[in-house]
């Protein structure tokens, strides 16, 4: 009977610092936390709706999107906006969910698929450039965690 190795999903989470230091050391990717800059890439699917344009600017404004151009990943990002839009009509089945799912985590734009693709977003130390404070600190006792969910 063969045993268990590593798993991506093993083991408690890493704290931020944890995870930047072991990012450095085991080849993650940071990404900037403010996003991609840039011009967006023009949409590559024919016959474009409202409601994916949306999306696909939303998408390239992310820091994901950073790889996603140097990876070129354009057509990639198109067919997800694209599923995700028929995924949102009223009749869309769990099937296609489940490749909306699947197409996210690709992407890297959930946690799994950030750890899958060793990506991780950088930490935002200071306020920000509209004076709105950050939130970096590991948060431990159940107060602070509430006084920090209420902003202060």
């Amino acid at each position: 009977m063969s045993k268990g190795g590593a798993r991506i999903r093993s083991g408690p989470a890493p704290t931020s610092t944890e995870r930047s230091h072991k990012a450095q050391a085991d080849g993650w990717i940071t990404l900037p936390a403010d996003g991609r800059d840039g011009p967006l890439p023009a949409f590559p699917l024919d016959m474009a709706t409202p409601r994916e344009i949306q999306l696909w600017e939303r998408l390239w404004e992310t820091p994901q999107a950073t790889m996603w151009e140097q990876l070129h990943q354009e057509f990639e990002v198109a067919s997800y906006v694209r599923l995700l839009v028929r995924a949102e009509s009223p009749r869309s089945s769990a099937i296609v969910w489940g490749q909306v799912k699947q197409f996210a985590e690709s992407l890297g734009l959930s946690v799994s698929g950030m750890q899958r693709n060793r990506w991780t977003i950088a930490a935002v130390d200071a306020d920000d450039e509209s004076g709105t404070p950050q939130v970096n600190a590991q948060v431990t006792s159940l107060a602070d965690r509430l006084k920090a969910a209420r902003g202060g």
